[in-house]
């Protein structure tokens, strides 16, 4: 089952954000991490559970996902349950012969976003959604994601995703937590009153620790409650128990389907499990 299938299907859908490899990774050093992401992929896809796999993460460039999938996996590995991101901080050349390498390659769906503006080489477009548009007009098989930001004016984030311009049959969202279940409802509603029927996938961050230099770095990508995580962590939480609040605290507000991000590659599958295990739900 594809992931758009999947996520029209009625249930829940319970993905896993991976990002490959660093770019400048010595040779010896980016195969083993390579290694580690194939058996990744391959345990996770083989228990029916979707990959997403990162393009550029935190601006910092990473190998070419496509390349080395294809390369290294197999065609054991069902590729309707890997939807690769590319974001819009490469050529244009290079944009329009990913998404045709992906649809060539027997990936069904692909997450078009626009890459952080603070860090990195500069967007080719100014907006996600017009790439998007250049690859709908080039191919009308594939399956585009968008992005959503429940953390931004819940009524703008829904214009956007309604307009006819969002060229997407789906989209994900920027990590949110337990602790920011008004600004998820909010969204929800206004969705809800506008109409908008489009599939989400909500981000939900596997936070390690409360290490206070790593979460006020990542504070400079995704909104991070560090003073409640550190709360909770002081008062015995693990990271899966963190993580399962989250999941549950979101489906009671009403959303459905998740990716969660930062897992640790090497047990991305036992973590994953433990994590819909303590919510009640199974992948």
């Amino acid at each position: 089952m594809d992931l758009l299938t999947a996520l029209r299907s009625g249930g829940s859908v319970f993905g896993a954000e991976l990002r490959p490899p660093r770019a400048e990774l010595a040779t010896a050093e980016g195969m083993d991490a390579w290694i580690d992401t194939y058996h990744a992929v391959r345990r996770l896809t083989r228990q029916g559970t979707f990959v997403f796999l990162t393009d550029n993460a935190v601006g910092e460039p990473e190998e070419d996902n496509l390349r080395h999938l294809v390369t290294n996996l197999g065609r054991d590995v069902p590729r309707e349950r890997i939807v690769p991101f590319l974001t819009s901080k490469h050529s244009f050349e290079y944009c329009l012969s990913y998404a045709e390498r992906a649809h060539q390659s027997g990936f069904p769906a692909l997450v078009v976003l626009g890459g952080d503006k603070a860090v990195g080489v500069p967007r080719v477009v100014e907006h996600a959604w017009q790439l998007r548009q250049y690859l709908r007009e080039r191919d009308h098989a594939l399956t585009l994601g968008g992005w959503a930001n429940p953390h931004a004016d819940p009524e703008r984030q829904i214009e956007f995703l309604i307009a006819p311009t969002f060229h997407a049959e789906f989209y994900l969202t920027q990590v949110v937590s337990h602790h920011h279940a008004g600004q998820v409802g909010r969204f929800i509603a206004a969705a809800e009153r506008r109409g908008a029927d489009l599939p989400g996938v909500f981000g939900v961050f596997f936070y390690r620790s409360a290490n206070a230099r790593t979460l006020a770095t990542l504070q400079s990508f995704l909104p991070v409650p560090a003073e409640e995580l550190t709360r909770e962590f002081d008062a015995g939480a693990t990271s899966e128990d963190v993580c399962a609040r989250t999941v549950r605290t979101l489906l009671d507000v009403g959303v459905r389907h998740f990716y969660i991000s930062n897992l640790p590659v090497g047990r991305a599958q036992h973590v994953l499990a433990n994590i819909l295990e303590k919510v009640g739900v199974t992948a």
